[in-house]
């Protein structure tokens, strides 16, 4: 079986994930909406289900698909070393920025580097 990360890193695999993280969908809504044929979208949901990235159901005579989000934690917990890495570049860059506002003002910091608003991101340090 391939990695997720070799399942994801096909362009019209992560399409698909794409239009199943809005909800469940048949295939022909798939096709449908990414403009591709039936064989390329069927070929390309056999690779996520056997990656376990999406699951089958049948309602009658219809396959309905939906995404199984559990498999991605493989990638978010290899992804959160580096989100820490830009979070901290860019708290970085608020506190010198800070600096050099308070510089040309004449100023000084607070010592928070924030402007009591809160982050730009809706969250607190």
């Amino acid at each position: 079986m391939a990695s997720t990360f070799a399942v994801l890193a096909d362009p019209q695999r992560r399409r698909i994930l794409d239009v199943l993280r809005e909800g469940e969908r048949p295939v022909g809504d798939l096709v449908d909406g990414l403009a591709v044929t039936q064989p390329t979208v069927s070929k390309h949901l056999k690779v996520l289900r056997d990656a376990g990235l999406v699951e089958v159901r049948r309602d009658a005579q219809r396959r309905l698909y939906r995404l199984r989000p559990g498999p991605l934690a493989e990638v978010d917990a290899w992804l959160a070393p580096y989100r820490r890495m830009w979070e901290d570049s860019l708290d970085a860059l608020e506190r010198r920025l800070d600096r050099i506002g308070a510089e040309e003002t004449g100023t000084e910091e607070t010592g928070t580097g924030r402007s009591g608003a809160g982050r730009a991101d809706g969250r607190d340090s």
